[in-house]
């Protein structure tokens, strides 16, 4: 990690990420911190599934000075606070990753995730814009906005294709719908205004600290309690999964060897149903955690939900291509990692949940930018 020391020390001394509270956001700026001498600007609003934990363990525990790391508590849809924090900020770098991002929330009320996915965009584009052609020439000629998307933008597969840069946009939920617009508002100010961007769509990320209403955690917690691990229909949607340390190091290697103006598919290539995923967590609890009887007889199928996408997988030969990045930790190693990871941080996972009012109802389908 010495060269990405090295390279950010000369081209990103002030880097900024919106959303760096959440779950990925989060795990991009603990990297940042420990591997590179970058002064960290964190710009979340702080919503339900936000939390500062994460970030304020890795300053103390690796006893960085708290100068390199600073909190923007801004709204995106605010305009003006958005452009003070930019002003404040002077960022040489920005990883774009603050979204409403829970489709079954998105089902239940569509306007928050268009109006934080679609009009946040907007503002970031149109104040970046203003800043980047501010910069001197040399900084102009570092400057990078990292556009971190989805791939649930693509729609549903069949059995046999994967996504790509080339896939064709087919949204099916208001969450999707939302990030679409964004990558697009995104690609547009790249070829209208010039603003040096690069957007990526990853697949469905896991690994410690991610909001337990999500598949993996929440069947952790439900099995640990004894409760029902509830699963839409049959269990057999696909997914690919892609740890997100491995998903944190793409991003850091694309941000100064990605192509501007290009798109990157990051997947890991994993491709599981979601009852293999949930079966696999309980084989791996029997063993960790063992009770009189297998945690499989815990699932119980519920009533699917409207628009459930069947498959997505990641054809991920560019970016492996173009930066020499592919997904490294085994799956059942990091999957290990973190059902560990939740045994031993249940007080965390009641104190989040409490403050965010969750009540159980969900079934935690999982969504890619977690």
């Amino acid at each position: 990690m010495n060269s990405i020391k090295n390279i950010y020390q000369e081209k990103y001394q002030r880097v900024l990420v919106t959303g760096g509270a959440g779950f990925i956001g989060s795990c991009l700026i603990r990297e940042l911190l420990k591997t590179t001498n970058s002064k960290v600007f964190n710009l979340d609003v702080l919503s339900y599934s936000s939390d500062l934990t994460s970030i304020n363990s890795t300053l103390k525990e690796y006893e960085i000075n708290e100068k390199r790391y600073e909190h923007l508590l801004v709204d995106l849809k605010n305009y003006e606070d958005v452009n003070k924090a930019i002003n404040y900020s002077n960022p040489d770098l920005i990883f774009h990753l603050a979204a409403e991002s829970h489709v079954d929330r998105s089902i239940d009320n569509p306007k928050p995730f268009i109006k934080n996915n679609i009009i946040g965009t907007l503002n970031l584009l149109e104040i970046s814009s203003i800043h980047y052609q501010n910069l001197s020439e040399s900084k102009k000629n570092a400057f990078r906005l990292i556009n971190i998307s989805t791939d649930e933008v693509y729609g549903s597969l069949d059995n046999m294709s994967l996504f790509n840069e080339e896939s064709s946009y087919n949204p099916t939920s208001p969450y999707s719908a939302s990030k679409a617009s964004s990558d697009h508002l995104v690609n547009a100010w790249y070829h209208t205004y010039g603003l040096p961007t690069i957007t990526t769509n990853c697949s469905n990320n896991f690994g410690p600290w991610q909001f337990p209403e999500k598949l993996i955690p929440l069947t952790i917690n439900k099995a640990l309690s004894k409760q029902n691990i509830p699963l839409y229909g049959d269990g057999k949607n696909i997914r690919d999964w892609l740890f997100v340390e491995d998903h944190v190091n793409a991003l850091l290697k694309l941000s100064f060897l990605g192509k501007l103006g290009n798109k990157y598919c990051i997947g890991g290539y994993k491709e599981l149903t979601n009852l293999e995923i949930v079966e696999s967590i309980c084989e791996k609890l029997d063993i960790l955690r063992p009770i009189n009887h297998s945690y499989k007889e815990l699932i119980n199928f519920v009533k699917d939900r409207p628009g459930h996408d069947f498959r997505y997988a990641i054809d991920a030969t560019k970016i492996e291509k173009d930066i020499s990045w592919k997904s490294k930790t085994e799956f059942s190693i990091a999957l290990e990692k973190t059902i560990i990871w939740y045994l031993n941080n249940q007080s965390w996972c009641e104190k989040v949940l409490k403050k965010s009012g969750y009540k159980g109802e969900r079934v935690g389908l999982q969504n890619n930018l977690g």
